[in-house]
């Protein structure tokens, strides 16, 4: 799992953020601090959680002040128990201050994706089924919340619309070069030949139909376990299968032992709770 925290875009998303926050200015903390003043301070967890985030959050300060040191005590995808330390900064009392709010909220988002995304690993585990999330991200957060996702144990679904062929309802619904699955695999096939293709039924008859133009891989919608078991079976040796719809962690397991290859879940960028962080400020 590669930090993301050096990535171009990363670092301007933190810039866009940091600056919203402050705008003209911290008032508050311009007021009061000294420029000349230096702090030493601790990101604790309040409560067990999975970390992620912990790269961007020290971007944030360091963005503020570039020599800021910073003492990783807790790595990205690493378990913490609550009234862990995670981050130790020594540098700038106003940076650190200025900071604090944007380095925080990047990480309980973060970490609240990781231990969610670990627990539906965990629920599943030792079956050989992968969990993957979906596009269902908050906007302009993908990158870090994907990358949350990772540290949790997930893998990534396609990254956008533009790295793998996924053919649902609605594609179908609008299409018009033909009338059967097969038919829309082969055109979409035909445009995009380098692309693993992926296409959604929703019973055994749309799936026969579609293994006659041999798609890499079938989304297996909103269907009943015995549904599932029975696709699984017809797709054994021809295409990998994906299950999504209706899963939660009381039925997670249930589905992976239908023997489906992956479960992609959207719930695990869109339906976390954030994890309660804390910034402690110390003089030196």
């Amino acid at each position: 799992m590669r930090d993301i925290a050096g990535r171009e875009d990363v670092l301007r998303l933190i810039a866009e953020e940091l600056q919203a926050d402050q705008g003209p200015g911290d008032a508050t903390t311009n007021a009061l601090v000294d420029t000349a003043r230096r702090a030493s301070a601790v990101i604790q967890t309040r409560e067990d959680c999975v970390v992620s985030g912990g790269g961007v959050a020290a971007a944030a300060f360091q963005k503020l002040d570039s020599h800021m040191l910073v003492d990783v005590v807790r790595k990205d995808g690493e378990q913490a128990v609550a009234g862990d330390a995670i981050l130790r900064l020594v540098g700038s009392a106003r940076a650190i201050l200025t900071a604090e709010r944007t380095a925080l909220n990047f990480m309980q988002r973060m970490c609240g994706i990781a231990t969610l995304t670990k627990r539906f690993v965990n629920a599943v585990a030792p079956l050989p089924v992968k969990i993957l999330d979906t596009r269902k991200t908050t906007p302009s957060l993908r990158v870090l919340e994907k990358y949350a996702v990772a540290c949790g144990g997930g893998q990534n679904h396609r990254f956008g619309l533009y790295d793998k062929i996924m053919i649902k309802d609605n594609h179908r619904r609008f299409w018009t070069g033909g009338k059967t699955l097969a038919e829309a695999i082969q055109t979409a096939r035909g445009d995009h030949p380098d692309l693993p293709i992926e296409v959604e039924v929703e019973s055994l008859e749309e799936l026969r139909d579609a293994l006659r133009a041999h798609p890499d891989e079938v989304l297996l919608d909103n269907m009943s376990e015995d549904t599932m078991r029975a696709c699984v079976a017809l797709c054994k040796g021809a295409c990998l299968t994906e299950a999504s719809g209706g899963i939660t962690l009381d039925n997670v397991r249930a589905v992976a032992e239908t023997g489906v290859d992956a479960i992609s879940l959207g719930c695990l960028t869109h339906a976390f709770r954030s994890i309660d962080l804390t910034l402690e400020m110390e003089s030196l």
